[in-house]
């Protein structure tokens, strides 16, 4: 080559030679360029790779990254799947049990349609009855009527003859001057003495820590007894115009609400808000018997008669009879509302008369065992009494009135209320006078209000406590009235010294 070269040369001469040298530069520059043209475009392409490569990684990242998030999706999806399985399970389940509820909701419409038209049809029987009742009360009534006013004029004519006979006796009497007096012949008791009304103050104490809720005069000898909310029963001695005690009886867990003795004035019972009644006896002031029975506060008890039986009334709504000598209950009486208190008729206990929350008077005979006639007021019933025939019976009840009941009639005769005068407690106790000419009750205001049982009318307004008056007691043999209050204050009055 190199020889075809140099023949080339040497013919061509070196114009040819330039011009060659010239070209073959051109074409090396062309080739060169393309060269640096090729290598720019490979360091491009490398450039290029490179980008790919990162975005390729990044890529597989994501990609990498969005297979969990599926795998998750797909573990909540199958989870969900499951929950509405067991929804769908539980929708089934559900709509079986609203059917058969369905069912019984029919069935039990049935019966109560059913159970109306029998209440409807007993209900009649019962106005029926009722109206037969109260048919047969009437004419009840009306034959007591009748028989009260037989009784009353026999009782009339009876005074009338007496009267006759006392005065011929007077009239012979009279003629023998030194004979009896014409007082010593009336009843053959001596001479008579006036009942007058208690007009002041003769001794006044504390009996108790705190309320005092009930007093009772010693039938045998001047002695009173208090109950509070100290859980102490006190007994007193006030014989001599001043307070003196004679000891306090324990044993009571809680408020001592009702006193009571026998009629020997040997034993005295309290009742207590701790659901029990204690006895003890005055001499030695010894706990004799407690008596456990009633489920809620025992708010009266009074000896039965004998000293040996016991009635209580409690919150429980049962009254309950107990003997002393068996140490047990006897009897049980259902009351159907809580008894705030009760007397009773006779000395041998025969008849029970209670007072309820349900503004009731219960009349109960010892042997039968649901009361035998009830009396309806318009209030609570707080306390009952008694004059000593049985005849009248003295109601404090909480619409602020007392209301005298003749047991003869079985009505209410007398109302007594006044402006003033307001019921102070649930358990405020109004009692008569000896005589049973008056009634003595205690006000909200502490003031004590006696009425005259014949004029209705308020005879005498006693103020001297400070606090609502729980309790009054009139003593059994003279005019002295003790009165205890809701702020331990014990006040006996008189119309003289004592």
């Amino acid at each position: 080559m190199k020889k075809l070269k140099l023949e080339g040369a040497s013919g061509l001469g070196s114009n040819n030679s330039s011009a060659g040298d010239i070209r073959i530069q051109e074409r090396i520059q062309q080739l060169e360029q393309k060269l640096l043209a090729n290598a720019e475009e490979l360091t491009e392409l490398h450039r290029r790779k490179g980008e790919n490569a990162q975005q390729i990684i990044d890529l597989n990242a994501l990609g990498q990254e969005k297979d969990k998030i599926i795998a998750t999706k797909d573990v909540i999806l199958a989870d969900n799947a499951a929950k509405i399985v067991s929804l769908q399970a539980e929708v089934s389940v559900l709509g079986e049990s609203n059917k058969d509820l369905k069912y019984l909701n029919d069935t039990l419409r049935d019966e109560h349609q059913a159970l109306q038209l029998a209440f409807s049809s007993l209900e009649d029987k019962l106005r029926k009855l009722q109206d037969e009742n109260r048919q047969l009360v009437e004419r009840l009534i009306k034959y007591k009527s009748k028989d009260a006013d037989r009784m009353n004029e026999e009782n009339d004519n009876f005074l009338k003859n007496r009267y006759k006979k006392m005065q011929k006796e007077i009239e012979e009497a009279c003629k023998d001057t030194r004979g009896p007096s014409p007082e010593e012949l009336v009843e053959g008791i001596g001479p008579l003495c006036e009942f007058t009304l208690p007009t002041r103050v003769v001794v006044k104490f504390d009996a108790h820590e705190g309320e005092v809720s009930a007093v009772k005069w010693n039938p045998a000898e001047r002695l009173i007894a208090t109950g509070g909310a100290d859980r102490k029963l006190k007994l007193w001695d006030v014989s001599k115009g001043t307070s003196e005690s004679k000891g306090s009886l324990i044993g009571s867990n809680a408020g001592v609400m009702a006193v009571d003795f026998d009629s020997t004035g040997s034993l005295i019972l309290g009742a207590s808000n701790d659901y029990a009644t204690r006895v003890w006896t005055v001499a030695d002031q010894r706990l004799r018997h407690t008596l456990t029975g009633h489920s809620g506060k025992v708010m009266a008890a009074k000896f039965l008669g004998e000293a040996s039986k016991v009635v209580t009334g409690s919150h429980d709504r049962t009254l309950k009879i107990w003997d002393l000598r068996s140490r047990a209950c006897i009897e049980t009486k259902f009351a159907g509302s809580s008894c705030n208190d009760l007397v009773t008729v006779d000395s041998a206990g025969s008849v029970i008369i209670s007072g309820h929350f349900d503004k009731s008077i219960r009349f109960w005979d010892s042997r039968s065992e649901s009361s035998a006639n009830n009396i309806i007021l318009n209030g609570k019933v707080t306390s009952l009494d008694l004059t000593k025939d049985a005849k009248y019976l003295i109601c404090c009840v909480r619409d602020d009135t007392l209301k005298l009941l003749d047991l003869r009639m079985n009505q209410v005769v007398t109302v007594f209320s006044c402006e003033g005068f307001k019921v102070g407690c649930d358990w405020a106790r109004a009692t008569f006078s000896p005589d049973g000419q008056y009634v003595a009750v205690g006000s909200a205001d502490g003031s004590v209000y006696i009425w005259g049982v014949a004029s209705a009318k308020v005879e005498r307004i006693l103020k001297e406590h400070g606090s609502a008056v729980t309790a009054t007691a009139w003593c059994p043999y003279a005019t002295y009235l003790a009165s205890v209050d809701r702020s331990k204050k014990a006040v006996i009055w008189s119309d003289n010294v004592i």
